[in-house]
């Protein structure tokens, strides 16, 4: 097996090939000691009727080792933040600093019950109240509601405080106007609350063009969405003119918070004339990215927003000096309840940590090494890799296969499956629509710069590789378990059960 060329790391050591736990074990293999069964045989279909199983469920039968063995096997092929670069750009895959778990594990915090007395946990409450007010405070908004579940619930949230504003106006306008830099969950959203999105292209500059909204504006427009930065990492510097543009006729702007690692201490979204928008505390707030687990994307906005925000709302009462914190389910105007209980409060644990430790100052410098980072990377691989806009870019690059796609025929694909043998997670490729060929790359200020360095030497590398040996680059992956997959097949035809005598491999 060919192996990348030293300085890399993160592509050597045992490969196991591991079976799916259906194929493995042999009948009446068992990892664990049971006593006989103390209770007599009972008839299910009688019981239970069309409800009961008339055959064995066909679980794996195997040992204690073999047990054990699958599942570390199967953690050792997973990649995360916490074993290597992971330049997945837009998503802001920055390191979790570990306090921020020390923190909610703490008991007060992590055995809190949503129906415990609100006397019971008011430091649970009091620390709602305070990540408000930071929040707040870091954007440039009045106030913040914490229940919405992802930043998705809390861009949905938004738009339905918007669509309640309009209504309690008595007016019932429809159209939202998204930019063709704006996230691509935004059209959902819209369409979701009954709402029309409108897309229309961005300048030849890569962002909004005044002119270009002055013109779709009418009565029938809700509110602009807008993503600042924008998906091409560009600084939408004409949004203070656009939001006056929106607000002299009635409608309300959105702002996108996927991509405030680039503005956090530098610039805020409310000064810039934003109403309403999300956070989304796993990208800037390093909370844990799921997985499936709970997620947390509060949502802030504009006092003229506040009778419309998510039940039930933290409240602070003053008596002389003693502060105490309730909920508040009494609210006509609001939109109502978003989710079970008051949101996923480990989560505002953790990004409460991170503010707290981090203070102002951090959180600036924190933006200004995740723009130096990625400005970093452009002015390294921008030979190779031609950048979409030859502009300062903010927290993350836009570059493309357009060069060496020319010269070799190697595109986009193949570039990202080679950065695996070099031990890098690719970064987001074929994305934003706008730039053919697209690979988004955001380094994030917690990676440092012999790691970025190894990276942009991997770029390099691929780069020269492509020139002298493209069918190289068309077979990558070669160090993984599993070779290059036909992506096509399994969107098309996607293996989504397990029976006797199907190839693992498929």
């Amino acid at each position: 097996m060919t192996m990348p060329q030293a300085p890399f790391e993160g592509a050597r050591g045992f490969q196991f090939a591991e079976k799916s736990i259906f194929e493995r074990g042999t009948p009446g293999r068992t990892a664990v000691s049971l006593p006989p069964l103390d209770v007599p045989p009972v008839d299910a279909k009688k019981h239970f009727g069309r409800f009961s199983r008339v055959e064995a469920a066909g679980l794996p039968e195997v040992s204690e080792p073999e047990v054990t063995r699958h599942f570390v096997r199967l953690s050792q092929h997973n990649f995360s933040i916490d074993t290597q670069f992971y330049p997945l750009g837009s998503c802001t895959m920055k390191f979790n600093p570990k306090v921020n778990e020390w923190a909610a594990r703490l008991r007060g915090f992590a055995n809190v019950h949503p129906y415990m007395p609100e006397s019971m946990w008011q430091g649970g409450l009091e620390l709602m109240a305070r990540l408000e007010d930071l929040l707040a405070d870091i954007v440039g908004m009045d106030h913040v509601n914490l229940q919405p579940a992802a930043g998705a619930q809390g861009e949905l949230a938004g738009l339905m405080m918007i669509r309640a504003f309009h209504q309690s106006k008595g007016r019932t306008p429809k159209k939202v106007l998204i930019p063709d830099t704006a996230h691509g969950t935004n059209p959902a959203s819209c369409a979701l609350n009954g709402l029309v999105a409108v897309p229309f292209p961005s300048g030849d500059d890569g962002i909004v063009d005044p002119a270009r909204v002055a013109a779709l504006i009418d009565d029938d427009t809700a509110a602009i969405m807008i993503t600042n930065p924008n998906t091409i990492g560009l600084f939408e510097r004409h949004l203070p003119t656009i939001s006056n543009m929106v607000h002299d006729n009635g409608a309300l702007v959105y702002g996108d918070g996927a991509n405030l690692n680039a503005l956090m201490g530098r610039a805020r979204p409310g000064d810039l004339g934003v109403d309403v928008m999300q956070f989304n505390l796993h990208k800037t707030f390093t909370t844990p990215h799921g997985g499936g687990g709970p997620g947390c994307g509060p949502v802030a906005f504009k006092k003229t927003l506040e009778p419309f925000q998510p039940l039930p709302v933290v409240k602070r009462t003053a008596k002389s000096s003693q502060v105490s914190y309730s909920l508040d389910y009494d609210r006509k105007e609001s939109i109502g309840r978003l989710r079970s209980f008051i949101g996923n409060f480990g989560m505002m644990v953790r990004a409460y940590a991170y503010i707290r430790e981090m203070g102002a100052e951090g959180l600036k410098a924190a933006t200004d090494l995740a723009v130096l980072n990625a400005n970093y990377v452009r002015a390294e691989i921008g030979d190779e890799y031609p950048v979409a806009f030859d502009a300062l870019c903010m927290h993350e690059v836009i570059v493309s296969d357009k060069r060496l796609q020319k010269e070799t025929g190697i595109k986009t694909l193949d570039i990202a499956k080679r950065l695996i043998d070099f031990g890098f997670h690719p970064p987001t490729v074929y994305f934003p629509l706008v730039v053919a060929g697209a690979m988004m790359i955001e380094p994030t200020e917690t990676e440092s710069k012999e790691t970025i360095d190894q990276f942009i030497a991997a770029m390099k590398q691929i780069a020269q590789e492509a020139r002298e040996n493209p069918d190289k680059l068309r077979e990558a992956p070669t160090t993984t378990r599993i070779a290059r997959l036909d992506e096509a097949r399994a969107a098309r035809k996607p293996r989504l059960r397990w029976s006797p005598g199907t190839d693992a491999a498929q």
